[in-house]
């Protein structure tokens, strides 16, 4: 109910008079205005509806002098502070050709925790006018729910960079989250269960989604590098086993090796060996004695181990959740947008409600105004006027209960509409533009369309799908590890040694003498000229003869894909009983706003009948206060009712999975936190 019915209970002298006595109260209490002209939307959104009867905006009223700034615009300059740029959300894993980047730590960019400018333009004279669409685009824009979701896709691509090496999956712990309470309301709407939650990965619903089977190799190439020089002096029991009773030696020795693994369960390593050995025993032909090697080695498993599908699991599980990821964000933005229309009809609900209870003590007051007049002519009696005072009070406190709902929805509007706190915006009144929401398509729909269509279009269908399809493959990929261990293997290795003649060798011209090269160089050709090969091919065959281990694995592989398959019933039931039970809710709300506007009506007529019975003295005044006051109780009434409903329609689109369509809201927009879309 509006002002205007105020205006059609009093007329004339009346209305002069209560507007001169309820003036007092209404400037410390004032009740929030409608706005005649509601602020420009944004391009693409349609015009709201405007309530009747609001005030002009300011740039139809006189302008203030130029040397004095309003409260208005310093409240709006203070608020400023909080209202940045703002930025589209892109986050990537760091690329780069630098062959130094992958050792130096990355960072990804600093949050934005500005408010977006949407918020700047609703606000008019101190105020917050805002309808639905507005309220949604600054919940895509600012809501920290939404942009706590946005990091789920980056995650899922580190996640997938990981078991590219060959790494476990770690997984997204990836939720759907509501950190703003609903709004406060006498009544609320909807029949289904909102919550909803989902999870990706080891951090998600079951532990089976790492994905057993034979381990994975590094896919990472690993480059080793190991030297060091050694002294060592050896006081020797017999001088005659080297030639000295005290033997020193020299040691320089370095080592390296390259591996790396392939997805066919394939291994290669290279390794090169290098040393100098120097000694002072003059039993050596050769000192200092320079000695290297190289071999390669390729190992290939034949049973447990080998193929695609047992080493790319890691990989397929994390695309899997990056599939999963997307959802979950899905999920999260109807969550959020869901979260919002509820809170904005019941401050809409809230919003009437403190107009009807304005009105209701502005009627008390009048008739309290009329009978002390009556009683100062001796017309009534004393115990009337009393009997006005109990209204009075009665509806002073009415009044002051619905100011404190209505500044409640409004706290919690902006907090779910805002990134930051700002105490100017904090004690911002908020104005709702939009009093009824649009008709709903689902409203008419059969329950089996309905049916039909949240199991195509809601985001947990797709969920328990992926999900699924992991513990599919995983009984596949677990097989393989039930399979003796069979590695082939070959190897080559080349040596090469080279030396200078020990000039204090005693052991005989015959026994000193040496055709080995003195120098590194030769000593690196050999190495590699097949002048010393050493080849070498062979078999490893390891049997578990009980695999009690493996085999109770596979085992409980399958009994939790048995679980999975009644999840994935049990869901299709859950669905189906939600639909349902939203409709069923729509069906109710529906009744009781047409029961409550027949009722609204029939205290309407009872109340114009009194007001002409004690207008021609058939009833007194205490009569038609108290049909005011069943009028009053009616409307606010019909205003639950109709919030109810509102709330109904808005359940049953998520139930259904079509709030995003409805609502006209872009997934892309989500995704990068700036609204390009008109509504």
């Amino acid at each position: 109910m509006t002002s205007s019915l105020w205006h059609r209970r009093l007329s004339g002298p009346a209305l002069l008079c209560c507007g001169m006595l309820a003036a007092p109260l209404l400037a410390q209490n004032p009740a929030p205005a409608t706005p005649q002209n509601p602020p420009a939307t944004q391009a693409g959104q349609s015009a709201p509806a405007v309530p009747p009867n609001a005030p002009a905006p300011a740039a139809q009223q006189a302008p203030a002098a130029p040397t004095t700034q309003t409260l208005a615009q310093q409240a709006q300059q203070v608020q400023l502070q909080s209202i940045g740029p703002i930025q589209a959300f892109r986050v990537e894993m760091p690329r780069s050709h630098n062959p130094l980047a992958p050792y130096r730590p990355s960072t990804a960019p600093p949050l934005n925790l500005f408010n977006s400018p949407r918020l700047e333009n609703l606000i008019r004279e101190g105020k917050l006018y805002i309808s639905l669409q507005d309220a949604i685009a600054l919940a895509l824009e600012n809501n920290l729910d939404i942009a706590y979701a946005r990091y789920y896709a980056p995650l899922a691509q580190t996640d997938i960079l990981s078991t590219k090496s060959g790494a476990p999956t770690r997984g997204v712990n990836a939720s759907v989250v509501q950190s703003t309470q609903g709004g406060f309301s006498g009544s609320s709407g909807g029949g289904g269960g909102g919550g909803v939650s989902a999870a990706a990965g080891s951090g998600g619903i079951v532990t089976s989604t790492l994905g057993a089977g034979a381990a994975v190799p590094s896919f990472d190439p690993l480059l080793t590098f190991r030297g060091f020089v050694d002294h060592t002096v050896t006081q020797e029991v017999n001088a005659f086993n080297v030639g000295t009773p005290t033997l020193k030696t020299n040691t320089i020795e370095a080592l390296s090796n390259y591996s790396q693994s392939f997805a066919l369960g394939t291994n290669v390593s290279v390794q090169y060996q290098g040393e100098r050995l120097a000694t002072n025993s003059p039993y050596f032909a050769v000192n200092p004695e320079l000695f290297s090697s190289f071999g390669i080695q390729i190992s290939q498993p034949l049973l447990a181990g080998f193929g695609l599908a047992s080493n790319e699991r890691y990989i397929r599980i994390a695309k899997r959740n990056a599939q999963i990821t997307d959802l979950v964000f899905k999920q999260q933005v109807i969550a959020t947008i869901t979260q919002v229309e509820n809170i904005y009809w019941d401050l809409v609900d809230a919003y009437q409600n403190d107009q009807i209870k304005s009105e209701a003590l502005g009627f008390a007051n009048q008739t309290l105004s009329d009978d002390q007049k009556q009683l100062e002519l001796k017309a009534i009696p004393a115990m009337q006027v009393m009997t006005d005072q109990a209204a009075v009070a009665t509806a002073e406190g009415n009044l002051t209960v619905a100011r404190a709902t209505l500044r409640l929805n409004e706290l919690l509007m902006k907090n779910i509409l805002t990134k930051v706190d700002d105490p100017m915006i904090d004690e911002m009144p908020v104005v709702p533009l939009d009093l009824q929401g649009a008709p709903d398509p689902n409203a008419s729909k059969k329950i089996d369309d309905l049916i039909t269509e949240a199991e195509k279009d809601r985001p947990e269908v797709a969920i328990y799908q992926v999900q699924a399809d992991i513990q599919k493959q995983a009984l596949k990929d677990i097989n393989s590890e039930l399979l003796p261990q069979l590695n082939m293997y070959g190897l080559y290795v080349g040596n090469g040694t080279a030396g200078p003649k020990n000039p204090y060798c005693d052991l005989g011209p015959q026994d000193c003498s040496t055709v080995l090269p003195t120098d590194f160089a030769s000593m690196f050709e050999n190495t590699f000229n097949y002048s010393a090969p050493e080849y070498q091919v062979g078999m490893t065959l390891v049997i578990n003869l009980r695999n009690r281990a493996v085999k109770a694995d596979q085992f409980r592989e399958v009994l939790q894909y048995r679980q999975s398959q009644i999840s994935s019933v049990q869901q299709q039931k859950n669905i189906r009983f939600d639909v349902r039970n939203s409709q069923f809710a729509l069906e109710q709300a529906e009744a009781h706003v047409d029961a409550a506007q027949k009722a609204r009506d029939l205290a309407q007529r009872t109340f114009d009948i009194t007001k002409q019975e004690q207008q021609l003295g058939a009833k007194s005044s205490t009569d038609t206060l108290a049909a005011e006051n069943a009028l009053a109780i009616t409307e606010s009434a019909l205003d639950d009712a109709k919030n109810a409903y509102e709330k109904a329609k808005v359940d049953i689109d998520r139930a259904t999975g079509s709030t995003l369509d409805l609502m006209r809201v872009s997934i892309d927009d989500a995704k990068s936190g700036i609204v390009t879309h008109g509504p």
